[in-house]
């Protein structure tokens, strides 16, 4: 009776957290606690319980998973912090790879910066960015020129 309730509550906790999460975590293992809770109803040993729960889980997770993460993918062309690419940012610490310095103000936010080429930009200097990388800004300087011409 008690592997009855135990392979119950792992099968509705398992559900509970699918639903919770819908991030296909532990679908297999409410489909192995229902195959475990099959064998328990018919007096199999615990053994055979706890094999049936991780074949179960097993062969689903390895021959479903792929499949499912690829049809439910969801493909975004553009996040906003790509549509920051291209637009320009002053340099407000120093660009230093050598001291590992660096940080860039874009859109009202400090960001940390690197160079895209790898020299010293010194504080001042408007950049464009040409990478984002998490919170990482690589930014080339623009030259004089075509910053006057965009003004």
């Amino acid at each position: 009776m008690g592997a009855l309730i135990f392979w119950s509550v792992l099968l509705i906790a398992a559900i509970a957290a699918e639903f919770a999460t819908q991030q296909l975590v532990s679908i297999w293992f409410a489909a192995g606690s229902l195959g475990a809770l099959i064998a328990a109803s018919l007096n199999a040993p615990v053994w055979v319980q706890l094999t049936v729960f991780t074949v179960v889980s097993l062969v689903l997770l390895i021959c479903t998973r792929p499949i499912l993460r690829k049809a439910l993918r969801f493909s975004v062309k553009e996040t906003n912090v790509r549509m920051d690419v291209g637009r320009l940012a002053v340099v407000v610490q120093d660009i230093d790879p050598v001291a590992g310095t660096g940080r860039a103000r874009l859109n009202d936010a400090e960001w940390m910066a690197v160079s895209a080429d790898g020299s010293v930009i010194p504080a001042g200097t408007t950049v464009r960015v040409e990478d984002i990388d998490g919170a990482k800004l690589f930014v080339a300087p623009i030259p004089q020129k075509a910053k006057a011409e965009m003004n």
